[in-house]
């Protein structure tokens, strides 16, 4: 039954009134407390009248806070988010000494930096207040999601007489394998699970299942072949193409923006989120039109595609702004603690966490998880069909402390209260939610290679090619994928990867130099490049470039940048006879990947151990049984892709501990093969069919996103009119077709390429002349028109392109 409205307003005028009360009390404490903050004349003032100074100050900050601050942060909006986060405080204390200087006869006075805790402190309490006396109001949140349900209504043309079918939510828990989430969930010497609100999700309507990544166990691909359909030519987190002469970086929005682009080609579709849906958080759009914190569009100032405007929709709240800049800074020391400890103990493996470290690790942890897990309630509470978000803290704690670290534990139990704000907010939208938990990759703890050998990565395949090395070896800067996010909220320029005599920066994802590493210098294996040439000299004396190296967790990347397309395992050893089995017989190298002339593609290990991909055949023990089931089959199909490097370096792994050498500063990675890297989770309720058959696996990341799919269209949508559909069909086709028959801006092969250096996915040598989409980032994708599309780039021309079957709007024989 609807109350009266006299009820509803004096309910508002009672919450409202308590509120400012707070304020008020709060504001006298402080005047009590502070030295520097009065609200009394110089003569002296009875209480009431102090009283009644302070209700007037009050007053005027909140009518202050709720009609300036929005005007303020959207004007703001431009600047850099995480700098607007820090003014929060400067912001705040100047509308307090406004609110103070309207108090008449002068009565109120306060210093400049005392107005800045005054203001945050007053935030903080009016903010607590007014969310518990909402919450304690059922009435008052409902008749809000009525009024968010009643717009959505309106904005599609619905009548409200019929319920519409359930959404789906998929949160992306970052770096957390499938071991350490059934870890989390475990009750520990009788305490209770680090993550209870997804113990009771398993305990009562979902079910869990591991999944294997493909080789590139990195956010880049999983992310791209799970929100796009394809993650084909990704080798890596980082990798440098020849034709363009540029690094690749998956983090980087320019690099995402082409990454997407491409696949959106292969697909032949936007994405998952084509239809009504929403990304939060992640490297790219999945086709969605709502956007927040998306680097693919990061670099993008047009109004329909700032990703930054998640930013305005967050900080537009005072409360909130204080809240997360309180928080922010209580992680910048947190870090800085937790470290010290780290090193006061002499834990390890360790790796260095100073300079900017503690301020990217907050950023992670607290402004990003709030900016998103706001944006996903937002689109849950106005009944979007499909949204996807990334959370990425746990995977930033863990590269520097370690996947199973005390601090790591720390951040999955922050995590889980998300989840279960967002699960509750769920209980309450307009329309019935399912909620999928998944993780694009894990994380396989181990000392870096520069720790356990002295040397780092490049340092070694210079020895190999004799050329000159360093005494001192230098550390391998981090990918970590929150340093790029982080550049893009300061609108810092991207960073080369490669400078300009073709090697490798150097610096770290913020600009800075990196330090030096300890242990055995480079001079311990060069006994193993006795019988290499001078360095940069070729047969009859050409001149040659060094070769660049190129990190992803624990695997790397060697491309020869002179030599057009990819090398062979022939050409290698002409120019560098003993690269190759410097790589191959190092402890700390599992295996090699490369490519012949004679048999294709060619895993190499120590002691000569040799394994034909192509032929099957083998000699020796093949270096890759140690890294289990599948790893065979996921480095074939990387061993094909038209961007594969030169030579692909796979660190060693233990499976007796579990444990890998990142060549980056990373003491839990990802990138490569080995340990729990490659083995994420999907956590997905009941209702939904299972991923697969019983007893059969769930393998790599275009996969998952068939199986993301069908569970969409197992709720009765997305849906979209039957004429579009076949409008889209021949959009699709007809633009793909005019791509593969060379009527569109397909890339032409790189010259001096051979046929196998540029076969497709999986080919096999018959199969090398075969013509194959190649997506620049100048030319944007093949449009069966011609005309361009300003709304998203990686839309095609005519109706957006759903991936899945869609139907007439179908009303679900369903009870709520």
């Amino acid at each position: 039954m609807q109350k009266p409205r006299w009820k509803t307003v004096g309910g508002t005028l009672l919450r409202v009134t308590a509120v400012w009360a707070v304020a008020t009390l709060t504001m006298l404490a402080l005047a009590g407390i502070l030295p520097d903050f009065r609200l009394k004349s110089d003569g002296g003032d009875s209480a009431t009248r102090i009283a009644i100074t302070a209700a007037i100050g009050a007053g005027a900050f909140g009518v202050l806070s709720a009609l300036v601050w929005p005007l303020l942060v959207r004007a703001l909006l431009l600047m850099p988010a995480l700098v607007l986060g820090l003014l929060v405080f400067v912001l705040n204390g100047s509308m307090l000494l406004i609110a103070i200087s309207l108090i008449p006869d002068g009565r109120g006075a306060v210093e400049p930096e005392t107005a800045v805790v005054v203001a945050a402190v007053m935030s903080a309490a009016s903010s607590a207040t007014s969310t518990f006396l909402t919450v304690r109001d059922d009435g008052a949140y409902r008749r809000r999601l009525a009024r968010l349900a009643g717009r959505r209504r309106r904005r599609l043309g619905e009548d409200g007489g019929s319920e519409e079918p359930p959404g789906t939510v998929f949160l992306q828990l970052d770096g957390v394998g499938h071991a350490v989430l059934r870890e989390a969930l475990r009750e520990r010497d009788n305490r209770p699970p680090v993550m209870p609100t997804v113990a009771r999700l398993i305990r009562s309507t979902h079910k869990v299942t591991p999944w294997r990544t493909d080789w590139s166990s990195q956010t880049g691909a999983s992310q791209l072949g799970i929100l796009h359909g394809s993650n084909e030519d990704v080798p890596a987190f980082r990798w440098y193409e020849k034709k363009s002469g540029e690094v690749m970086v998956s983090n980087r929005p320019t690099s995402a923006a082409v990454l997407q682009r491409r696949a959106a080609v292969r697909a032949g579709h936007d994405g998952l989120l084509t239809v009504d849906g929403a990304s939060r958080g992640n490297l790219f759009t999945g086709g969605a039109d709502q956007l927040a914190l998306v680097l693919s569009v990061a670099a993008r100032r047009g109004p329909h595609n700032r990703s930054r405007s998640g930013y305005f929709a967050y900080f537009a709240d005072p409360a909130n702004a204080t809240r997360t800049a309180v928080s922010f800074l209580a992680e910048v020391v947190r870090e800085i603690c937790q470290s010290t400890r780290a090193k006061l103990r002499r834990e390890t493996p360790r790796v260095k966490r100073g300079g900017l470290y503690p301020f990217i690790r907050a950023f992670a942890t607290v402004v990003e998880r709030d900016v998103v897990v706001t944006a996903v309630m937002g689109d849950i509470l106005s009944g979007r069909t499909a949204i996807y978000a990334d959370l990425v803290a746990y995977d930033e704690v863990a590269h520097h402390s370690g996947p199973r670290s005390r601090d790591a534990r720390q951040v999955l139990a922050r995590l889980d209260r998300s989840i279960a704000l967002i699960a509750k907010v769920a209980d309450r939208a307009p329309r019935d939610y399912r909620i999928v938990l998944l993780s694009d990759h894990g994380q396989s703890p181990g000392e870096t290679f520069a720790g356990a050998y002295g040397l780092t990565l490049e340092d070694l395949v210079r020895v190999g090619c004799g050329l000159p090395v360093s005494r001192r070896a230098g550390r391998t800067p981090s990918g970590a994928e929150a340093r790029e996010a982080g550049r893009a909220a300061l609108h810092r320029p991207e960073k080369p990867e490669v400078d300009g005599d073709g090697r490798c920066a150097g610096r770290d994802a913020w600009g800075g130099r990196g330090g030096q590493g300890g242990g055995r210098g480079p001079a311990d294996a060069a006994g193993a490049a006795d019988t290499a040439g001078a360095a940069g000299v070729v047969g009859g004396g050409a001149a040659v470039s060094d070769p660049i190296v190129l990190a992803s967790g624990n695997l790397g990347l060697v491309s020869f940048p002179d030599v057009p397309g990819r090398m062979s395992r022939e050409q290698i050893d002409a120019r560098h006879p003993a690269l190759l089995r410097t790589l191959a017989d190092h402890p700390g190298v599992g295996f090699l990947l490369v490519r012949s002339e004679a048999h294709g593609a060619v895993v190499l290990g120590a002691e000569g151990a040799e394994h034909r991909l192509d032929t099957g055949e083998v000699f020796g023990a093949s270096p890759l049984t140690v890294f289990g089931p599948g790893a065979e089959a996921a480095v074939r199909r990387t061993a094909h892709f038209r961007n594969t490097p030169d030579i692909m370096v796979n660190s060693a792994y233990d499976p007796a501990s579990g444990t890998v050498h990142a060549f980056e500063e990373q003491i839990g990675s990802h990138g490569g093969l080995g340990g729990e890297q490659g083995h994420p989770f999907l956590l997905w309720p009941a209702e939904l069919t299972p991923p697969v058959a019983a007893g059969e696996d769930l393998v790599g990341a275009e996969r998952v996103h068939r199986v993301l799919r069908r569970w969409l269209e197992e709720a009765d949508g997305p849906q979209v009119p039957e004429e579009e559909t076949a409008a889209t069909g021949e959009t699709h086709a007809s633009a793909v077709a005019e791509a593969l028959t060379g009527a569109g801006p397909a890339a032409e092969a790189p010259a001096g390429a051979s046929p196998a250096a540029e076969a497709p996915v999986g080919a096999s040598p018959a199969a090398q002349g075969s013509t194959e989409v190649e997506v620049r980032a100048d030319t944007g994708l093949p449009r069966a028109s011609g005309a361009a599309r300003t709304v998203q780039d990686s839309r095609w021309d005519g109706a957006p392109a759903a991936p899945f079957t869609v139907v007439s709007p179908v009303v679900p024989n369903k009870t709520r």
